[in-house]
């Protein structure tokens, strides 16, 4: 069977990577051009080729062009706020079972990397809405999800985007899974998580070790069991022939994951 070549066309954005890996993100225009230190890359030049090709530049620089990964762009995106790395992300959407069809709300969207991430899970039978308290953090959070989805149709109309408080509750009901990256999400167990159905599952993303004990007991005092707390540590390893070892750089701690099951009943304990 023949796979279908799909070119580069000019609209969407490639990632331009040189010899020791740094990663460029550009969208191709028509009659524009890509600067570096290693020279120029006319787009005209790139649009129509295959990714994975190589590209010169005028100054005789090699690169190679790829479409980027949801990842790729998570990590070169505008950030409002602090964004949740891929490894923590990946964790999560495994994690607190994002599955295909799921009615998912987050809680804050930040610069919407894990948004962007639980839009994808659900697919186009499911649903996201994510809260954000701060109207730049929000507005960050939708240029970078309208830049994502820039000639793919548009953002989906099972994503959306909100500002507001959830300390108070919130209008949706009948929610599989509830992510909340939020500073004090304690706050937010037993009023919010009313909306989340039994046996949905609470997730909670934090950087510090008392913000996590806070969490777990508000958690338990609330009807929540088969509570866990964990952490993803990422290192990756160099392989150049009969040198095999670990990279002297790892991504190390990030914040802490914390997932928990709704009991029956559980609003009334």
């Amino acid at each position: 069977m023949t796979t279908a070549r799909r070119p580069l066309v000019a609209g969407e954005r490639v990632l331009f990577i040189d010899s020791r890996e740094r990663r460029y993100l550009v969208t191709l225009r028509t009659g524009k051009q890509f600067h570096s230190h290693m020279g120029i890359i006319n787009h005209d030049d790139v649009i129509g080729t295959d990714e994975g090709s190589y590209v010169r530049t005028t100054k005789g620089g090699r690169l190679i062009v790829f479409r980027p990964t949801l990842a790729d762009y998570q990590l070169k995106m505008k950030r409002g706020a602090q964004v949740i790395y891929p490894k923590d992300v990946a964790m999560i959407l495994v994690e607190a079972d994002i599955f295909p069809g799921a009615f998912v709300v987050e809680a804050g969207t930040g610069s919407g990397a894990l948004t962007l991430a639980l839009a994808r899970a659900v697919g186009d039978s499911g649903r996201v809405v994510s809260y954000e308290l701060r109207e730049d953090h929000h507005a960050q959070a939708l240029e970078n999800i309208d830049a994502w989805y820039e000639g793919l149709g548009g953002k989906p109309e099972n994503l959306e985007l909100k500002v507001g408080d959830i300390f108070g509750g919130i209008e949706e009901t009948g929610v599989d899974r509830m992510i909340l990256d939020m500073p004090e999400p304690w706050d937010a167990i037993g009023t919010t998580t009313e909306s989340l159905l039994p046996g949905g599952i609470l997730c909670c993303y934090l950087p510090s070790i008392p913000q996590v004990s806070q969490t777990v007991e508000a958690m338990r005092a609330r009807g929540f069991d088969l509570i866990s707390t964990f952490e993803s540590l990422l290192r990756t390893w160099n392989i150049d022939g009969q040198s095999v070892r670990p990279d002297h750089r790892m991504v190390g701690h990030t914040g802490f994951l914390i997932t928990g099951r709704k009991l029956a009943g559980a609003q009334d304990l």
